[in-house]
């Protein structure tokens, strides 16, 4: 996420988190995310405090005290576990998205993006639900929580639409507190069995209520760790295409040319087959998967890992209709969440929380989404002109995906062929660039219009 120019005027501030909170519609999601008090404190005050505390880098008890209540109202707003924070921000990502479509190319691929961060808590033993989980990165357990998050990208902006902060079902990695409630018929004691289940199957779960909510979307972007024929099954019985990198396991097999094959088998019967290697990939085909007898095809595509010698990626597309490098491209958008974790650590404090209490850091991480909401929203605001108003939208076309090659190839030749004399420095600078330019892009620059 390109960085924010800093507000230093408080007023500007207030208005911006006003015109924000306005444009969601957050003050009439109280009764629908179920939050109740005897107060006269309404849940957009609390919120818009707690927002202002992250865009000053302190934590609530360090905060200006607010001036309507007290931040033991605040803590107290947190820790109600009535309150269906994943409903919020469902409902929030949804009012913007709708917002954002008049100014998004109808032919850009909506994606919904799924990935999970670790969220360290290493002294906290006191804490919730806190368990021993894997690090994939570092490859060991560590004290803390997987914060598992479903974003929704257009290719432009990604904003965070959904979480569950999950713990784990088996006793002896369970290190915090016994959760204080388990019946189901409340919100609170089922987000605390949710946070016990298998991470697949709460990604359904989430993404489901996404688009139940009114989150739009075509397809689903996830890495190895959540790909298998049971998710790509059960995503397309919710009517959505998925893209995601396949684990080279022998343990799943696809049906090709009427013989099963695990991906390394299938890679050296492509390898013996002597099908001429691709320009922009190594090989693709469409395979059959099987989840529970139910037998559904899959465009594969092998590409080439840089940097790691003979190594390969292996990903997988519900829709066959998309060709290689269009799903190449797609899954590509799947890095910006990772940007998002890192942002929301760095700059929203998203893995500092010291609540110890579920409820309460299922709170926190909701502000966080909703902060992130609000900044890549500015964001838009300051990158597009065509937000600014009507006349932007009319009188400029949506531009499509545009891959970095031909940009480039476009940007180059047009400088060649620009009528305005070039001094002899100018032009040396542009043939020494073209110069270092891979070959591939300097033939297309070489080819006639």
């Amino acid at each position: 996420m390109k960085s924010i120019p800093q507000i230093d005027d408080e007023k500007d501030t207030k208005a911006l988190i006003s015109s924000f909170t306005k444009l969601i519609g957050l003050g009439n999601l109280g009764k629908k995310v179920n939050f109740k008090r005897h107060s006269l404190i309404d849940l957009v005050t609390v919120i818009v405090w707690m927002i202002k505390a992250r865009f000053a880098r302190k934590s609530l008890p360090r905060f200006d005290k607010p001036v309507n209540f007290t931040k033991r109202t605040g803590r107290n707003v947190l820790n109600d576990g009535r309150i269906n924070w994943q409903k919020l921000i469902c409902l929030a990502a949804a009012k913007l998205i709708s917002s954002l479509r008049p100014v998004i190319d109808h032919r850009r691929r909506l994606a919904l993006i799924v990935d999970d961060t670790l969220m360290s808590r290493s002294c906290s033993t006191k804490t919730e639900l806190l368990a021993r989980v894997y690090d994939h990165n570092k490859k060991k357990y560590l004290t803390g929580y997987r914060g598992l998050t479903v974003g929704w990208s257009d290719g432009n902006t990604f904003l965070p639409i959904n979480f569950a902060l999950m713990s784990t079902k088996e006793p002896k990695n369970m290190i915090g507190k016994a959760p204080v409630t388990q019946d189901q018929r409340s919100i609170a004691g089922r987000r605390r069995a949710q946070a016990q289940r298998q991470m697949n199957d709460v990604t359904v779960e989430l993404i489901k209520q996404a688009i139940d909510e009114g989150v739009p979307a075509d397809y689903v972007l996830f890495d190895s760790w959540f790909t298998s024929p049971k998710m790509f099954w059960q995503l397309k019985q919710l009517g959505l295409d998925s893209v995601g990198m396949v684990k080279q396991s022998k343990k799943i097999y696809y049906r090709y040319r009427k013989r099963l094959y695990d991906v390394k088998g299938l890679y050296a019967r492509l390898v013996a087959s002597k099908i001429p290697k691709k320009e922009n990939y190594l090989y693709s085909c469409v395979v059959q998967a099987q989840y529970r007898g139910h037998a559904f095809p899959l465009r594969l595509v092998f590409a080439t890992n840089r940097g790691k010698g003979k190594q390969y990626l292996v990903l997988a597309s519900t829709n066959t209709s998309l060709r290689p490098k269009e799903i190449i491209q797609l899954y590509g958008r799947r890095w910006q969440i990772e940007t998002y974790f890192k942002a929301a650590k760095q700059y929203l404090a998203l893995d500092k929380s010291q609540i110890q209490s579920y409820d309460g850091q299922c709170g926190y991480i909701a502000v966080t989404a909703l902060t992130y909401d609000l900044l890549a929203w500015q964001e838009r605001l300051n990158t597009d002109d065509r937000t600014i108003g009507d006349i932007f939208y009319l009188m400029n076309d949506a531009l499509p995906d545009l891959a970095f090659e031909e940009a480039l190839v476009y940007l180059m030749t047009a400088l060649k062929e620009a009528k305005i004399k070039l001094t002899d420095k100018i032009s040396k600078i542009i043939d020494n660039f073209i110069s270092m330019l891979p070959k591939c892009i300097q033939n297309a620059l070489e080819e006639p219009a």
